[in-house]
């Protein structure tokens, strides 16, 4: 069988690749790189930086490949077949990494090249790899005997298998939900768009009303629109109980059986807790740290929160006589308010934020801070047709990077948005040696925009334009890489610094600058009344207090989760209780639970790091008043960010990194001041 994963290709052949390939083509890569491996292990000669590290890092280039497809794919588009491989692949790549991290042989090259680094004339970058390279195997048991080796490779096995096994319950109970509404009453206050969206998702099921689901361009309409509270119930209730149900999908053993072998997988390595391991090597450093920070803005956020809240449980009480705030209000009675304070609301600004407007827009900031041009490629192979591909270019006509976007829900494709990279950038030899090539970047962004339908392109509600902007961030922080190593190119930097390009990139939809660019009324043409900007800028602060708790509580959380010893955890909802106590404003809900459907922490990267929002939130809000202070479109400044921040990847420490940028440490009262907090 032709393979096309085992043959030389750069842009990746989507069409070409079928389900029955995915699994003999990994395996066939994860032996070409373990003889990569060997080839360094067996070297005679003595361990240098060039025969060992460097070529090292350049090992399992195809391999990286092959998986970033394949699990993008099982995230974007996956269907029965794909996950089953997926279960196959995920412990073959895991004992494979352990292979890697365990061989002592290698290790010994790797430790004898680094207790020589002082005598080396080594460049920044390679010894921030050279350090990369050493922690990674003694933080993951290169020391240990080779029985807690064989504990370790175990439990590695056990985590890859029980965090692909949460993703799909999550998505199989997000899929399995469906709201039919055959009664058009039950659908009042529900915008026309809305509706017929509604309509839209009954008819491709084949029938009759309409139907809401749980991907959230159904749903959060719903929930912020439908005058109908008892629905509005059921839709919570049914959001907030995935993988809580008497049914085979439910995450609550996965959750308590994922914890407990981070946390043993910790002390085996001799860390006091998951924590401790994960934040050894984040800007914060330390459980201590991290708590710290969350409680100090605990402290700064929750007068704020309760102070909203009362206001908006006074004002349904006012307007509809309800006594109590429950969950499934929120939304609703919060437009209602918003409504009532600015005149303001997403369906007046949703005709302003056609999704190919948007998408033009974010272009034309990253031209105006970055000088870059996004010319659509129709010829560039894609696994879906809803995905877009662009050639990114800089003034001179160079290709910067390729760039993908698929922006629609659908069946195989989870919730929520993410950034991606088929090929990461890194400056390779030319096959003669005698000159180098920057071989430039695939950068995917994936989300969940509200569909087009039969009378109305797709319109963004502003939180999805934000939600684009925020990965398109993510985006340029892998296209404008500039570094020599694909492991500290891009987005590869310490967790609570990479959300720092995506954050920042929010602060310009409330600019009338931004929004002038490409905020048009999609049947009129007209660029968006000044008034609604005004009105934009003056509702940005609103909830603020409640939602910067709301963030804090998913903070605690997962620290709660990660930072001591689970192991007598029976209850996963007791103890999520438990942790939320200090953050709660509703009343509970019995059949609800957050765990069992926390991916970012239970299935992402996130574990010990959701903090990382807030923290980079600081960064942002100090980083953009220097925007504002310059000119949100000041080249010098842009150029800063360029060189200092999106280029640098993780080839230097990223404090250091940002004061270079900003001339100072970050200020944490920027964010309090753009919350409205202070």
């Amino acid at each position: 069988m032709d393979n096309p994963l085992l043959q030389h290709f750069d842009l990746a052949p989507f069409s070409k690749i079928n389900n029955e390939h995915y699994l003999p083509g990994i395996k066939a890569l994860i032996e070409t790189t373990k003889q990569e491996v060997a080839d360094i292990t067996k070297n005679p000669d003595v361990p240098t930086f060039k025969n060992t590290i460097e070529a090292l890092e350049n090992t399992g280039k195809v391999l990286d490949r092959a998986t970033s497809i394949f699990f993008n794919l099982n995230s974007a588009e996956t269907n029965d077949q794909i996950q089953q491989i997926a279960q196959e692949i995920s412990p073959l790549l895991s004992n494979f990494s352990n292979d890697l991290l365990l061989n002592q042989d290698l290790f010994k090259r790797v430790k004898t090249v680094y207790d020589l680094k002082q005598t080396l004339d080594l460049n920044g970058e390679q010894q921030m790899l050279l350090e990369k390279q050493y922690k990674g195997f003694a933080r993951n048991g290169a020391n240990l005997s080779e029985k807690k080796k064989a504990q370790l490779r175990s439990i590695d096995t056990q985590l890859s298998k029980l965090g692909l096994s949460f993703g799909e319950n999550v998505l199989a109970q997000t899929n399995a939900f469906e709201l039919l509404i055959d009664k058009e009453q039950d659908l009042a206050g529900l915008p026309a768009g809305e509706k017929e969206a509604a309509k839209q998702i009954a008819k491709e099921k084949g029938k009759k009303g309409w139907i809401i689901t749980l991907d959230y361009p159904s749903y959060v309409p719903f929930m912020k629109y439908a005058q109908n509270r008892a629905l509005r119930k059921k839709l919570a209730l049914a959001f907030g109980a995935r993988a809580f149900q008497d049914n085979p999908q439910n995450n609550e053993q996965h959750v308590l059986d994922i914890v407990k072998l981070r946390y043993q997988r910790a002390q085996l390595l001799g860390y006091k807790s998951h924590a401790h391991f994960v934040l050894e090597e984040r800007m914060a450093q330390s459980p201590e740290k991290v708590h710290g920070f969350l409680n100090e803005l605990l402290v700064k956020a929750k007068p704020a929160a309760q102070r909203e809240f009362n206001e908006l449980e006074t004002f349904a009480k006012k307007i509809d006589g309800i006594d109590q705030l429950q969950k499934w209000d929120s939304a609703y009675y919060a437009e209602k308010l918003k409504q009532e304070k600015f005149s303001l609301d997403d369906e007046l600004l949703k005709p302003y934020f056609k999704l190919e407007n948007v998408i033009q827009g974010v272009f034309s900031v990253a031209k105006k801070l970055f000088d870059l041009d996004f010319k659509e490629d129709t010829s560039i192979d894609t696994y879906h047709p809803d995905v877009k591909t662009y050639r990114v270019l800089n003034t001179e006509g160079e290709l910067v990077a390729i760039f993908y976007a698929d922006f629609h829900p659908r069946a195989g494709k989870r919730g929520g948005a993410w950034m991606t990279s088929y090929k990461p950038q890194q400056i390779i030899d030319t096959p003669d040696g005698k000159g180098e090539i920057n071989d430039r970047p695939h950068i995917s962004n994936v989300c969940n925009f509200t569909k087009p339908t039969a009378t109305k392109p797709s319109l963004l509600t502003f939180g999805e334009v934000t939600t684009l902007f925020h990965e398109f961030g993510h985006g340029l922080h892998g296209m404008l890489a500039n570094t020599k190593y694909k492991g500290l190119s891009g987005t590869n930097v310490s967790w609570d610094f990479v959300e720092l390009p995506s954050q920042i990139l929010e602060n310009w939809c409330y600019e009338r600058q931004t929004l002038e660019l490409f905020a048009t009324h999609y049947k009129t043409g007209e660029v968006i009344p000044m008034e609604l900007i005004e009105k934009i800028k003056a509702s940005a602060t609103f909830h603020q207090g409640m939602q910067t708790l709301r963030q804090l509580s998913f903070g605690l959380l997962d620290m709660a989760w990660h930072g001591s010893d689970p192991s007598k955890i029976s209850s996963v909802k007791d103890f999520e209780n438990s942790a939320f106590k200090d953050t709660a404003l509703y009343p509970q809900t019995p059949s609800n639970c957050m765990s069992t459907a926390f991916s970012h922490i239970f299935q992402g990267g996130y574990s010990a790091g959701y903090y990382s929002y807030k923290w980079a939130e600081v960064l942002d809000a100090d980083a953009f008043a220097y925007f504002k202070d310059e000119g949100i479109f000041n080249k010098k400044v842009a150029r800063k960010f360029k060189d200092f921040v999106l280029s640098k990847g993780g080839t230097e420490d990223p404090m250091e990194l940002y004061i270079k940028f900003r001339g100072q440490k970050p200020n944490p009262d920027a964010l309090l001041e753009r919350a409205g907090l202070v």
